[in-house]
């Protein structure tokens, strides 16, 4: 039979909104990821858009040195405007949406260079597209994590502090007994 220790101090859920104040120094970064992508994503969208490209054509339609179709410009708008409405909002859900979406589009990557000439690529992607997936994702990640996660966060990170929080977290400070 196998027993298992039990913890002596309850485990706390960590909630991220109520440790990082409204100001905090990394909001900025996590806006400032979130609006650069996002306006380029929406500017993309609307160049397909404007140029009246099939909504399903897989031609050669590029729009910014990308392949392009109705329904990549589309999609390009409406995850470039969430992008944008999470700049606004900025701290928590800015770096969440920058980290969510950043899987995303790195799978989108993985997704549709398998599909490269297929007749499934119904986004007309070409390697351009998957190699500027891999980018936007790898980007957005990077901006969505800063300060979240890391072997060296600073100890009054409110990241570090939620996970550390019994009472001799901090190196060099012993427990009073």
């Amino acid at each position: 039979m196998a027993t298992h220790a039990q913890h002596t101090t309850p485990r706390r859920r960590i909630r991220f909104d109520e440790h990082l104040p409204v100001d905090h120094r990394l909001n900025t970064v996590y806006r400032i990821g979130a609006g650069l992508i996002g306006a380029f994503l929406v500017a993309f969208g609307i160049l397909g858009l404007v140029n009246h490209i099939g909504f399903f054509d897989t031609g050669g339609n590029t729009v910014a040195g990308l392949n392009s179709n109705g329904t990549l410009s589309v999609l390009s708008v409406v995850v470039g405007a969430i992008l944008l409405v999470g700049m606004v909002i900025g701290g928590n859900v800015a770096s969440t949406l920058n980290m969510v979406f950043g899987v995303l589009f790195l799978l989108n990557g993985f997704l549709n260079l398998s599909l490269l000439d297929t007749d499934y690529n119904f986004l007309a992607f070409k390697i351009q597209n998957v190699f500027f997936s891999f980018v936007v994702g790898l980007l957005l990640m990077t901006f969505g994590m800063y300060g979240r996660v890391g072997s060296t966060l600073p100890h009054d990170n409110p990241y570090w502090r939620a996970r550390h929080p019994e009472p001799g977290a901090l190196p060099g400070k012993e427990e009073e007994h």
